[in-house]
């Protein structure tokens, strides 16, 4: 750590050349790209995790769990960085500094700058193709198969939700981790043959390299680019289906998947531990450990292990850093057959995390139920009206009521109460100078929880009476109050959620295919970076 200190929080600079050495000797850190997720996909370090000083409260007690942590937050010069320094050491966190130079000395000093989101995950997707020649085939290829009724399985391994909004037709929801769990249900004869798709490229390889890591006797192609090289090849998408995977497997299917992911893993150099041995690793002093149940969120809200976060298998390795932010830390997966703990560790020891799989759990030991409780810093003290107090004020024409509203844009946007403004929390002095005139504030969004920490925020800004909504925006609709839709009111720019490229189906195709482009060169960002640590089994 550097001597200099930076008077706005109060804490030291640390320099490109220290988080480097520190990436590079594979010691814990938090890098933290505190900016709303579109400008952090403009560009940022690989391993710079967007925990957005919006949400910072909401993030970090789960994302970054041991308070002596080394934390380095950035941004590109707009201020948010010193603020979230200044929460962090509020929070506890007795080991933060600020990137010397943000995004604009990184590159200053030789750093190498990526594009989009989950970056790790899409480069090290990449870098396995490159490695293993992961097979594939073409849209059209394998519209002709599908056109002439060839023994063929296409299996999406999006989330369901991505799945429900646009599919391949005749595929089948069949999320990452569950691939080779499912597969032999699916395709019995092996003669049968496999296409995996994504949107993209990285699950569907990721997904198809799974498949013949664990030998499994089909033929398996991705699906070139996804449902981006669909459309861009003029063929049309399915919209609204519901197909999933048969959750019942059989014992000799489920006992041959397990064997198969073992091998995998143990291939990879994944870790095994017990209980006992799990627990002499959380209490190891200067260290994070991570749990994760790579199970699907059915099943992990149906019963899991005290203390295991859900972290679906395939999702967990597309998007590690939002779900492991301290790089260097251990995780320690686990699941109810082996398999999927096994081939998500797989591909997480290939990225260069220390994993474990948990073996040895009893199922009268998965004895939590329903979402994981987050741990939450305290609140700000503020005084809350219910939605009928509100509504009441909306009508009064003697005092001038502002709602200002917290929400993410896109919920914004479904739904918010008739006149509310939207906020975001980052942009908060500036966008109190364009709202109207105010002789009290009213603030909410979708629950109140994130309002309730903006509500602090506010109070150093304004010497108006504040209020929060009881219940937030979803209090209001449960009141059976009316809902206005539509970005009707925009105090702040839309920019805390950053537009997928892969997303929808009116992205232009140019942008589509600029981003095809994108990750055809993720290899060469790689090896220029040089701080990865990935190996491809």
């Amino acid at each position: 750590m550097s001597n200099d200190m930076n008077s706005d929080a109060n804490v030291s600079t640390r320099t490109f050349r220290q988080v480097r050495e520190d990436l590079l000797a594979r010691r814990e850190i938090a890098l933290l790209d505190v900016r709303e997720e579109a400008p952090h996909a403009e560009a940022h370090p690989l391993f710079a995790a967007n925990l957005p000083f919006s949400h910072l409260e909401l993030l970090a007690y789960a994302r970054i769990p041991r308070r002596d942590t080394a934390i380095v937050v950035l941004d590109d010069g707009e201020g948010l960085a010193q603020k979230a320094a200044a929460r962090f050491v509020a929070l506890g966190y007795g080991d933060v500094s600020i990137l010397d130079g943000g995004v604009k000395g990184w590159k200053a000093a030789g750093g190498e700058l990526f594009q989009d989101v989950n970056v790790p995950s899409k480069s090290f997707g990449e870098l396995v193709e490159s490695k293993r020649h992961t097979p594939s085939l073409s849209a059209p290829e394998v519209k002709a198969l599908l056109d002439a009724k060839e023994d063929v399985v296409v299996l999406d391994v999006r989330r369901f939700d991505e799945y429900q909004n646009m599919n391949i037709p005749t595929s089948i929801s069949v999320p990452g981790a569950e691939l080779v769990l499912r597969v032999r249900a699916l395709a019995p004869d092996p003669k049968t043959r496999v296409i995996v798709n994504c949107a993209g490229r990285t699950r569907s390889i990721i997904g198809t390299q799974s498949l013949v890591n664990a030998g499994i006797p089909n033929q398996v192609h991705a699906l070139r680019n996804g449902t981006i090289g669909w459309t861009l090849a003029g063929q049309k998408l399915e919209h609204g289906n519901s197909r999933q995977f048969p959750v019942d497997v059989a014992a000799d299917t489920r006992a041959q998947a397990a064997s198969d992911a073992r091998a995998v893993a143990d291939r990879a150099g994944v870790k095994r531990i017990d209980l006992d041995g799990l627990q002499a690793l959380c209490a190891e002093a200067g260290r994070t450990t991570y749990r994760f149940d790579v199970r699907m969120p059915q099943e992990y809200e149906a019963g899991h292990l005290p203390g295991f976060l859900s972290a679906p298998g395939g999702q967990l390795v597309q998007e590690t850093e939002s779900n492991a932010t301290v790089r260097g830390a251990r995780i320690v997966l686990a699941d109810d057959d082996g398999v999927r703990a096994n081939m998500t560790a797989s591909w997480l020891a290939q990225m260069a995390w220390e994993v474990y799989v948990l073996e040895g759990v009893a199922t009268q030991q998965l004895s939590e139920r329903g979402p994981a409780q987050r741990q939450l810093p305290p609140a700000p003290q503020s005084e809350r009206i219910t939605p009928q107090t509100l509504a009441g004020w909306l009508r009064q024409s003697d005092v001038r009521t502002v709602v200002l509203d917290f929400a993410t844009s896109a919920n914004y946007a479904r739904q918010h109460i008739p006149g509310s403004w939207f906020v975001l929390r980052s942009q908060l002095e500036e966008a109190l100078s364009t709202l109207p005139p105010a002789d009290r504030y009213v603030v909410t969004c979708g629950s109140s929880l994130l309002a309730a920490y903006a509500i602090g925020d506010l109070a150093a800004l304004t010497d108006k009476p504040l209020f929060l909504l009881e219940g937030g925006d979803a209090g209001w609709k449960a009141a059976g109050l009316p809902l206005e839709t539509g970005a009707t009111a925009l105090a702040s720019p839309c920019i805390d959620r950053y537009r997928r490229p892969y997303e929808g189906t009116d992205n232009p195709a140019s942008a589509m295919q600029a981003y095809l482009d994108w990750e055809f060169g993720l290899v060469e960002q790689l090896g220029r970076d040089g701080t990865h640590g990935f190996y491809v089994i």
